[in-house]
C-alpha cells in the first residue's frame, strides 16, 4: 500500500522522473511541509491534465494536437481541482456546482463568470457525453482570443495556460495557508479519499 504511486512527473530542473508514493506523501505530511506537499499536488494535476498538451513541437502541433480532447482534460482538471478545494471525496451529483464555483471565483476566468452552468452543460457534458460541444459553444485553438462572446468559442490552447495559473494560484494558497486552516483540512480529506480509492 505505501508504495503506491499518487504522482508520477517529469522534472525539468533536475532532468529526471520522479514518482511520490503514498509513504513519500505520509512522511510530507508527518514532517507538515507545505511547501513539498503544495508541489505535490501541483505536479500530479499538471502533468496529467495540462502538459501532455505543451509539447512544443511544429509536427505535432500540426498533426495531432486537437482542442476538443484539451478542453476534455481541461473539464476534468476544473471538477478535480474544485473537488480538492472542497474537500469532496467525490463529485457525484457535484459536478455542475463545482464548475459553477470555479468560474465565480477564479480571477483568471472573469470574463466567464456566471457561466458556468452553461459551461458544464454545453461544454463538459457536451465533449465528454457526445464528443461535441452544445447550445452554439465552439472550441479553437488558435492562440489568439481566448472567449469570444458573440460567437461563445473557447480558445483550449490560452484555456490551458489560464488553468495552469489557477493551479499555481492553489499551490501558493497552500504554501501560505496555517497547517489548520480550512484549505488544508479540505486537501488532506480529498487526498485520504485518493488513498482510500488506491485499495478498492
Amino acid at each position: 500500500m505505501d508504495n503506491i504511486e499518487l504522482a508520477r512527473f517529469y522534472d525539468d530542473e533536475k532532468k529526471r522522473l520522479i514518482t511520490i508514493t503514498v509513504s513519500d506523501y505520509n512522511k510530507l505530511i508527518d514532517s507538515k511541509d507545505r511547501n513539498g506537499i503544495a508541489d505535490f499536488i501541483f505536479n500530479r494535476l499538471f502533468s496529467r491534465y495540462i502538459r501532455p498538451y505543451s509539447f512544443d513541437n511544429s509536427e505535432y502541433k500540426e498533426k495531432f494536437k486537437n482542442g476538443f480532447s484539451i478542453m476534455a482534460n481541461l473539464c476534468l482538471l476544473i471538477e478535480t481541482l474544485q473537488s480538492f478545494k472542497n474537500g469532496w471525496g467525490d463529485s457525484d451529483r457535484k459536478s455542475e456546482k463545482a464548475f459553477k464555483q470555479f468560474f465565480d471565483n477564479n480571477i483568471h476566468f472573469a470574463e466567464l463568470k456566471q457561466k458556468g452552468s452553461v459551461i458544464y452543460k454545453n461544454v463538459r457534458c457536451g465533449i465528454l457525453h457526445q464528443g461535441e460541444t452544445t447550445g452554439g459553444w465552439k472550441i479553437t485553438r488558435e492562440g489568439t482570443l481566448f472567449y469570444d462572446s458573440n460567437t461563445n468559442t473557447l480558445d483550449a490552447v490560452l484555456f490551458a495556460e489560464r488553468m495552469k495559473m489557477s493551479l499555481n494560484d492553489y499551490r501558493n494558497s497552500l504554501i501560505n495557508s496555517e497547517w489548520d486552516s480550512e484549505i488544508w483540512d479540505n486537501f488532506r480529506t480529498k487526498v485520504r479519499k485518493v488513498i482510500h480509492n488506491c485499495k478498492i
